[in-house]
């Protein structure tokens, strides 16, 4: 593994409990430092290999190597779970994940589909591919019994050198310092902003536009109220919170409005278009 400047970070809390703890702040302090924009490459290259070795192992017990493809970038993140597993010493593991990639990768797309689908319980007899991963999925949990993957993951990290122990203020702090070093942080944050804005929905993205041209900050969207009377007439409003305060969203025709719930005055005003069945397929 590629010697790193980063050390792994874990909590007061953590190093003083037991295997489980020690993994789960290794997560929590990664988790908080992807949400804050620092990449792969400015985190410890251990605490990179436990949490994806932990993400392996929580989305196998929930649903077998089918439920891990669903959730992961593979491409990425195979590489990681073996660097992970080869650096806490999991060799039985290792081993296995090694041959049921390969057994997976070998699956037609056929078997591929039917194993991902979980459709196994008809009467038609599964094929080879399919009941080799079956048999897999039952030895990565018969496994667990015998080389205890949390230990070994636990061990590992609370053995890295430069270990650092922070309570969670300092761990606030560190984080804030190491964003502070990173010298395209507003290309990545506008990066983040847009991807977001890929998945939001249409209400979120109106909401938006209506604080940009407003100057507020939206802070949460917390509901929608069906019955919301605006104009004389029913109507969805969108309750959300920005910097200034509480407001309403409502869309009328073409056009959408923000709204101050108490004294009812128009803040800022969007004009939208709806986009028609071919737009929305070529989008």
């Amino acid at each position: 593994m590629t010697t790193s400047q980063h050390p792994v970070v874990l909590t007061t809390a953590s190093v003083e409990a037991g295997n489980e703890e020690v993994v789960d702040a290794n997560v929590h302090v990664v988790n908080a430092m992807y949400a804050e924009l620092l990449d792969a490459a400015e985190i410890a290259p251990a605490a990179l290999g436990s949490y994806y070795v932990d993400f392996y192992v929580t989305q196998s017990l929930e649903g077998g190597f089918a439920q891990y493809v669903f959730t992961a970038d593979r491409e990425e993140v195979d590489p990681l779970i073996r660097e992970g597993l080869e650096g806490m010493g999991a060799t039985a593991h290792l081993e296995l994940f090694n041959r049921t990639v390969e057994a997976f990768d070998a699956l037609s797309q056929e078997d591929a589909e039917r194993y991902l689908d979980g459709d196994l319980d008809t009467e038609e007899e599964p094929t080879d591919g399919v009941r080799t991963m079956e048999e897999l999925d039952g030895e990565f949990e018969e496994l667990l019994e015998t080389e205890n993957i949390t230990a070994l993951n636990a061990s590992w990290l609370l053995g890295q050198e430069g270990l650092l122990v922070l309570d969670e203020d300092e761990l606030a702090a560190y984080i804030e310092r190491q964003v502070a070093l990173i010298p395209d942080l507003e290309e990545r944050q506008a990066r983040a902003d847009a991807e977001a804005l890929e998945d939001a929905p249409d209400f979120e993205i109106i909401i938006r536009e209506l604080c940009d041209v407003a100057g507020y900050a939206l802070e949460k969207i917390t509901m929608g109220d069906p019955n919301y009377i605006h104009n004389g007439e029913k109507t969805l409003a969108w309750q959300f919170t920005t910097d200034h305060g509480d407001f309403l969203m409502v869309e009328e025709d073409d056009e959408a409005f923000m709204i101050n719930p108490e004294t009812q005055e128009i803040v800022a005003a969007v004009e939208f278009e709806e986009a028609d069945d071919d737009e929305m397929a070529d989008a």
